[in-house]
């Protein structure tokens, strides 16, 4: 039985954080629902490869309905973390302990959410100082797997390893 996926995601994402992980995760049978302010929007990637049609709104939506989290990277997390209903659900998420995803930029939202806080993470080099100052304990690796609840990467350059472990965690 595949399981959902919601990814909190707006313009200017990272294409491929988002485009990699919800191929593979598809093409394995699970469901990617998009998540943004307005559903049925279109949002666009950095590079202007991907565009992302909203499948719902963050107001019509609760954590207990998904069964993990993608955090794409890009300027997307930094602004959604600017709406507390994006942090609000994130917090949520990370306290129901279920499996969260997160690249690049991806873990801005986690620090907003006080969901970083002696975790064993990754993330893009711009952010390792604001994840070691919210007590993540950080390691510069391709990817970061804590306790099969939390998958980290640096960047589009580690997505293979990022994908294999997010789609192992899903499959467990």
């Amino acid at each position: 039985m595949g399981k959902k996926i919601a990814v909190l995601i707006t313009d200017e994402f990272e294409d491929s954080e988002f485009t990699s992980p919800a191929n593979a995760w598809i093409n394995a049978g699970h469901e990617v629902v998009t998540i943004e302010m307005e559903a049925g929007k279109t949002v666009t990637g950095k590079q202007g490869e991907a565009q992302v049609t909203i499948d719902k709104a963050i107001d019509n939506v609760d954590p207990a309905e998904f069964d993990a989290l993608l955090l794409p990277g890009g300027h997307s997390p930094d602004t959604l973390r600017a709406d507390d209903r994006f942090v609000k659900f994130t917090k949520d998420f990370v306290a129901s302990g279920k499996p969260v995803f997160a690249i690049c930029h991806g873990p801005q939202l986690l620090i907003s959410a006080n969901g970083v806080r002696g975790r064993k993470m990754t993330a893009v080099k711009a952010i390792a100082i604001d994840l070691k100052n919210a007590g993540a304990d950080f390691y510069d690796k391709e990817v970061v797997v804590d306790g099969d609840k939390l998958v980290t990467s640096r960047t589009p350059d580690d997505l293979p390893a990022f994908n294999r472990e997010s789609l192992r965690i899903l499959n467990l």
